[in-house]
């Protein structure tokens, strides 16, 4: 089985990464399938309309295009509404991209429903452990981000507090406090370590605190390590090292649902002037109080004197290694939709682990994820999806 596959240019602010490289392309096209490119799709990634060609890729004038030839089509960040025409062409069609629909308007979700869109969500496909596979390579990306972003915005001509991350000689050493110690958290972590400042990472889990000491010794080495701090969370320990910082990164997640809030006003305000907040989980709603998205364009708000820096796609930035990345995750999953079929894919997945099955957020005209439905008040509108592929026997797409 061979599938019609589409790929478009990205429009939102500064979003410069693109679903597939030409390498993606190529793999997909070997494997017998055929691949519409949008002209231009991959130029702020460094991936010429050419590259795509040689690829065997069929490059196309417009989205429009691209869509009505295919039947799965490859994003990389949630359609806005200046996209949302393009979904009501995709009718019984598949979507795989980032979505975070529980933190985006609610629009997106009843179009993907109006339409019967089958919409695979990377940030909540699971692998066999339980892992996020498909978020994973961008929590990277941003939790290096977070730090570089939080230093440049330090600087006085940001109205900074003046100070480095850096370990700068008969100087205080500056603190980076991470709220969160998954994937992104971690690397955010690491990250600051590496510059010589002090870092503090807050987790609710005891076993991951100790999990973190161990990788943290052996990643950092002795020196290093004796500049961070690895602490179990409560409201206290939070309250204490929040007002100490001068970088706060904002790193939780509950896959698929809305960030808690886990900073509350009063400790934001409990900060020193000039302090940085970067919320990360900006994504998912942010987990610090004051979050809201921010673009490329206007990066940064001030709150009592915090600079708060809440870019929903740093990513963007970083364009050509953050779409490297995205794609050696994605394109494993894409090739076995487009060889076994969507629904097969599901199927197949559903009387397994349903690791796979997790991804899909909406199908079949309802919603499919439980946190979704309930975080946009469409309980109404939730479908259980084990219930609806079971109905669906002998079906192939």
């Amino acid at each position: 089985m061979s599938a019609l596959i589409g790929c478009i240019k990205e429009i939102k602010n500064n979003e410069n990464r693109v679903g597939l490289t030409p390498q993606g392309a190529a793999e997909l096209v070997a494997d017998g399938n055929k691949v519409f490119i949008q002209n231009g799709a991959g130029v702020g990634a460094g991936f010429m309309d050419e590259e795509y060609k040689a690829a065997g890729a069929t490059l196309m004038a417009t989205p429009e295009e691209v869509v009505q030839a295919s039947e799965i089509l490859v994003k990389v960040k949630e359609p806005i509404p200046a996209e949302y025409h393009l979904l009501d062409m995709m009718k019984g069609k598949t979507l795989y991209t980032y979505l975070h629909l529980s933190a985006v308007d609610k629009g997106l979700t009843l179009k993907l429903i109006e339409n019967n869109i089958a919409a695979v969500a990377y940030e909540t496909v699971e692998d066999d452990k339980g892992r996020l596979p498909l978020l994973a390579p961008m929590s990277e990306v941003a939790g290096v981000l977070a730090v570089q972003y939080g230093a440049e915005y330090l600087q006085k001509k940001y109205n900074g507090r003046g100070v480095t991350l850096g370990f700068i000689t008969n100087t205080d050493k500056s603190e980076t406090v991470v709220v969160g110690g998954g994937f992104v958290g971690a690397t955010a972590a690491r990250t600051a370590a590496g510059l010589g400042g002090m870092v503090t990472i807050l987790d609710i889990s005891e076993a991951r605190v100790e999990q973190l000491k161990k990788e943290f010794r052996e990643h950092l080495g002795e020196k290093l390590f004796q500049n961070v701090r690895i602490l179990k969370s409560d409201e206290a320990t939070l309250k204490e090292w929040v007002a100490k910082a001068d970088l706060l990164v904002g790193a939780v997640l509950i896959p698929g649902t809305r960030a808690p809030v886990v900073v509350t006003e009063q400790m934001i305000r409990s900060m020193k002037k000039g302090s940085v907040v970067v919320d990360v989980s900006v994504d998912q709603g942010g987990c610090i109080w004051g979050t809201h998205a921010t673009t490329h364009s206007e990066p940064i708000y001030n709150i009592d004197g915090v600079i708060f820096c809440c870019v929903a796609n740093m990513p963007g930035q970083v364009s050509r290694q953050s779409t490297q990345a995205l794609t050696a995750a994605t394109l494993p999953y894409l090739k076995k939709m487009a060889k076994d079929g969507v629904i097969n894919s599901i199927r197949v997945s559903l009387n397994g682990d349903g690791r796979f099955a997790k991804g899909l957020n909406a199908f079949g005209g309802k919603v499919t994820y439980p946190s979704v439905a309930k975080d946009l008040d469409l309980m109404g509108q939730y479908r259980d999806l084990r219930e609806m592929v079971g109905e669906m026997a002998g079906a192939v797409v």
